[in-house]
């Protein structure tokens, strides 16, 4: 195991609830409203050590952030990298494509419709190289004198920006895929080499294939997914494996997900990826039963899964004894040594998203540690 802990850990996928003055001074900057730097840069760090703590109460044993800097885990690389202007990018959602009411009500989330995804018009390249070395440096200003495992801050993947930011100037995808990967590059490798874990968001691997490639084969979209791997392995090239993990996504909002590819069509490609550890839902009922496929697909030597034990949509607090039986269940399979307790995805995806009550936030964590207590319990003993 990575971490050498004989028990299970503890983390979860990025995003926790942000504080009311902070929304409503991101909602300003994301509108164009005037923010003052110093004043925006103070309350992100006040946010930063605020968060660290709660976590370390709540039980978790790899923390972050909380993504406090970032409009959203994709959208903030407009703010660091040059090229994107022009309108925003459209999407459909396949699976709310049949639910046209629902759709209304997931788009109209106020974090959701206050986005900006503009055009990449232009050469990428990095604009505000300090932006990562401020949220390196905030969290670990955070979490001087806590007692932790360890720490990880999340970045976007080549794939999920190419997903948000449609193309209006490269040749073709590869092209612009591969712009990506250099221009984030430096994010990644600052990350990695401040000693702290990076993650790398792919929702382009599960969630692209409705969203992004909704009109290809699950052939067709298998070689997109592989192209979208290969670019990021080139950005990753420099950073050890087990430096790294990323998060697989079918997209954080309450639908129907009846469309969402199956992890056993796309595991094989995740494991290619170069991180060692890998998280992804696993508690929702669309993708709950799902830990059956490692009954037939064998763990890579070298990989961890972060298997989601709680969801990230339901203001259930979920029962530990339930989280044990999740984490006990990959265990199983895999061996207990090569699992880590997580959460499906996000708890603020979006500045101002609130599917699940902040209170019952730091509940529903509490309660997946003492799960994983359980659980270790039961696979160590004592």
């Amino acid at each position: 195991m990575a971490y050498g802990f004989d028990r299970f850990l503890t983390t979860h996928t990025g995003s926790l609830p942000r504080p009311d003055d902070l929304i409503r001074a991101m909602f300003a900057k994301e509108e164009g409203v005037p923010v003052e730097r110093a004043a925006l840069a103070a309350q992100i760090g006040e946010a930063v050590a605020a968060v660290v703590k709660k976590q370390v109460e709540a039980g978790v044993d790899l923390v972050n952030d909380g993504e406090m800097s970032k409009p959203s885990y994709a959208t903030y690389v407009k703010d660091r990298l040059t090229g994107f202007a022009g309108s925003s990018n459209s999407f459909v959602y396949q699976d709310l494509a049949e639910f046209p009411n629902l759709a209304k009500r997931v788009f109209g989330d106020p974090g959701r419709s206050r986005r900006r995804t503009p055009a990449c018009t232009g050469p990428i390249a990095v604009a505000d190289p300090a932006a990562p070395l401020a949220d390196i440096d905030n969290l670990k200003a955070a979490l001087a004198g806590m007692h932790t495992a360890g720490a990880f801050l999340s970045a976007a993947s080549p794939g999920v920006i190419s997903l948000f930011f449609r193309n209006d100037h490269y040749a073709n995808q590869e092209a612009y895929l591969f712009a990506i990967a250099e221009a984030m590059r430096p994010e990644y490798e600052a990350i990695a080499a401040s000693g702290i874990i990076v993650q790398i968001d792919c929702p382009d691997l599960a969630m692209g294939r409705h969203i992004q490639y909704g009109d290809l084969s699950v052939e067709e979209f298998r070689e997109r997914a592989g192209l979208h791997v290969a670019a990021l392995n080139h950005a990753l090239a420099a950073i050890p494996p087990e430096q790294a993990r990323m998060h697989l996504c079918w997209g954080n909002y309450e639908g129907p997900h009846h469309c969402d590819v199956p992890l056993a069509e796309i595991i094989d490609i995740a494991f290619t990826a170069r991180p060692a550890m890998i998280s992804f839902e696993a508690a929702n009922p669309r993708h709950g039963h799902e830990w059956a496929v490692f009954e037939r697909v064998k763990l890579p030597e070298g990989k961890i899964v972060i298997p989601g034990v709680i969801e990230s949509k339901s203001n259930f607090i979920e029962h530990p004894e339930l989280v044990a039986q999740r984490i006990a269940r990959y265990a199983n399979l895999v061996g207990r040594d090569n699992v880590i307790a997580g959460s499906d995805c996000g708890f603020g995806t979006w500045v101002g998203q609130a599917a699940v009550d902040p209170d019952v936030v730091w509940a529903k964590l509490s309660a997946m540690a003492e799960g994983a207590r359980l659980a270790t319990k039961q696979f160590w003993g004592g």
